[in-house]
Parts: C-alpha cells; sequence; structure tokens
C-alpha cells in the first residue's frame, strides 16, 4: 500500500522521443509512409453514433432495469468506442483537414452526453509533449488521489467512476480557459441531450449518460485507461495491449507505438510494429484489460501512486539526487528510466506478458 510519497520519481526525458530517434534513423522513410490519416475511422465512428441514438429511441418506454442491462453491456461498449474515438480525432487521423475531424468530434461527443471533445483535445496533447511531467500531465493522478486511494474499498470505487474522475482532474488541476471551440462543443452537446430528453425521455438520456460512466469504469473496455501507463513493472511508463479489444477501441492498446508516432492512424500502429519488431519486443505489455482492473482494484502494491513522475520535460539529471524535489509531494529515491534502453541492451533482451 503507498501514497504520494511513492510516486516513481525519474530524472529521465520520456522515452518516446529517443525510440522515435531511433526508429527513423533506422526506417524513416518506411515509417513516414505510414503516417496520414484513414477515412476508415470516420465510418466507424458513423456507425457507432448512429447506433446509440437508435437505442436511445429504443429503450424509451423499457423497464427500468431493461435500461440498466443495456446502459453497461451496449451503451457502456458503444460509449468507450466514441470515447477511445476522440482520441484518434484529437491527433487528426480520420481526414486530411483538421476541420473535418474536429466536426466529427463534435458529431462523436453528443452520445457521451458531457461535452468533452475540445478540452480532451488540448489536454491530450500536452500529455504526448509534456508525458510524467508533474504539473503539466494531467492524466498523472494528483496528490490527493494518491494519498487516499490506497486500499481495496477506495480503489474499486475509484474505479467504478474513473471517467468522472479522468474528466474533471484536468479542469482542477489545470484549468484552461474556455474559447469559441468549447462554446460550439458545449452548445451542441446539451442541445442534443435537451433533444433526447424532450422527445424521448428520460430513460433515452440516462442509457447514454450511464454508458459514458460505466463504459468508462468498471467495464473491460474502459482497461486501457488503467493499462496505458501506470506501472506494473517499475522502471517501464507505457505498455501496449495486444488482445481482441483493440479491434472496438481504434488500436488504442498499441500504446507505445502510439506516443512513438502519434501521427500514424489506428489501422496501421501494427504495420510500425512489424517493421521495427526490435524496438518493442522487449518491451513488457497487457494481453487482458479485465486483468488490468481487477490486478490493479485487488493488488496492494498497485494505485495511483504507481506513476512515473518527472520533475521538467527534458529530465532534470542530478537534480533530484541532490535532494531539490519538485514543489509537491516527494521523491525519495530516483530511479532510471528502463524505457529508455536500446533495444540490443542486456536489460531490454525479453518482453514480459504482464497479465
Amino acid at each position: 500500500m503507498g501514497n504520494a510519497d511513492d510516486f516513481y520519481w525519474v530524472d529521465s526525458s520520456e522515452p518516446h522521443y529517443n525510440r522515435r530517434k531511433a526508429i527513423l534513423a533506422k526506417y524513416g522513410d518506411k515509417v513516414r509512409a505510414l503516417y496520414g490519416y484513414d477515412h476508415a475511422t470516420a465510418w466507424t465512428v458513423g456507425f457507432v453514433c448512429c447506433l446509440q441514438v437508435v437505442m436511445a429511441y429504443v429503450v424509451r418506454d423499457m423497464a427500468w432495469w431493461k435500461v440498466l442491462l443495456l446502459s453497461y453491456t451496449v451503451s457502456g461498449t458503444a460509449n468507450q468506442n466514441l470515447f477511445t474515438a476522440q482520441h484518434e480525432l484529437s491527433h487528426f487521423l480520420a481526414f486530411r483537414k483538421p476541420l473535418y475531424n474536429r466536426i466529427l468530434s463534435f458529431v462523436s461527443n453528443c452520445p457521451l452526453v458531457v461535452p468533452v471533445a475540445t478540452k480532451f483535445r488540448q489536454y491530450h496533447q500536452e500529455h504526448h509533449s509534456h508525458l510524467g511531467v508533474d504539473d503539466w500531465d494531467v492524466d498523472l493522478p494528483s496528490y490527493l488521489e494518491a494519498n487516499h486511494i490506497t486500499n481495496f474499498a477506495a480503489k474499486l470505487a475509484w474505479v467504478i467512476v474513473y471517467i468522472a474522475v479522468y474528466g474533471l482532474r484536468p479542469v482542477i488541476v489545470r484549468p484552461k480557459p474556455a474559447g469559441l471551440a468549447d462554446l460550439v462543443n458545449i452548445v451542441l452537446v446539451v442541445g442534443f441531450d435537451v433533444s433526447v430528453l424532450y422527445f424521448w425521455g428520460i430513460k433515452s438520456l440516462v442509457y447514454l449518460f450511464l454508458g459514458s460512466i460505466l463504459g468508462g469504469g468498471l467495464h473491460p473496455m474502459a482497461g486501457h485507461l488503467i493499462a496505458e501507463h501506470y506501472m506494473f513493472l517499475k522502471g517501464q511508463e507505457t505498455y501496449s495491449y495486444y488482445g481482441p479489444l483493440n479491434c472496438l477501441t481504434y488500436n488504442v492498446g498499441y500504446h507505445n507505438e502510439h506516443h512513438d508516432f502519434p501521427q500514424i492512424p489506428h489501422t496501421r500502429l501494427h504495420q510500425l510494429r512489424d517493421l521495427a519488431p526490435e524496438f518493442y519486443n522487449h518491451l513488457s505489455f497487457h494481453s487482458s484489460w479485465a486483468q488490468v482492473i481487477f490486478k490493479f482494484i485487488t493488488d496492494p502494491e498497485v494505485g495511483p501512486w504507481t506513476r512515473m513522475r518527472r520533475a521538467t520535460r527534458d529530465g532534470t539529471p542530478g537534480l533530484l539526487h541532490d535532494g531539490k524535489l519538485p514543489a509537491k509531494g516527494a521523491a525519495p529515491t530516483v530511479f532510471a528510466d528502463v524505457t529508455n534502453v536500446s533495444p540490443t541492451s542486456q536489460t531490454a533482451r525479453f518482453a514480459k506478458k504482464i497479465m
């Protein structure tokens, strides 16, 4: 059982920049040929949006127990699909023109009930540019979370409402001013919500809203939110998932590959791994998101504090060793980032399936 004092502080920069440079040095033109966009994403997103609208209509007169059951099974799955679509669209990977990606992100945000598209893109870009940087990367749990989400009951409750925590944390710890895009996002989503409520009633809106909450909590597809960067093996910051649920989540499981090359659409990430296996085969990975959630909740050695944290984007060699700690929390020990090792080093010879 840990707390905020147990965050895994490193004095290195994030690992993806160095691996990207090494891969480009060896496979430059072949990798760049994978860059771009894929219209298949837009078709899939459009289908899931239509599915959710149809289902919201279908459940309008159902018994509440049926609404709740479908909220978890169907809406939870569909809305987590649309949430991961926000991730893909935030990198402009469905269309060549950024504007078209933004329009689709607004449309696909509507079944999620809560307006998230604009702010998600802003914060997610910082997650890539300042991975693990204290006070920058809002994907990192707060010190409050690390200090209080420490036992089975607390972790279970935290996971159940994790998507709400994930959405509220950024606007609390690193608020950003609202702009025109935020206004458009809010007007469209709230307008959709009011229309659903007015024409079809409360059950339809509850079906959609619970789909977002349940699908982002104790749901197999939500496992990616924990699997991506929570350390199940000390020293590795990012983990990929190679399993069947990638087909429902725009291959978000290929997370090391995505952080290395966020300009590659999800339909081609597997080609990157096939092209440069020596850079990925040694990295530990997940094969079950459900098992990730189970281990996170039940293992006392895993919790919000099991995240890699750094003081600056470029690393601070020696800074933490000298006792000059970041403004918040404490870093009693400084570790090397083993994901920065070269693919031929002794440390990086073997991959390990975490679960």
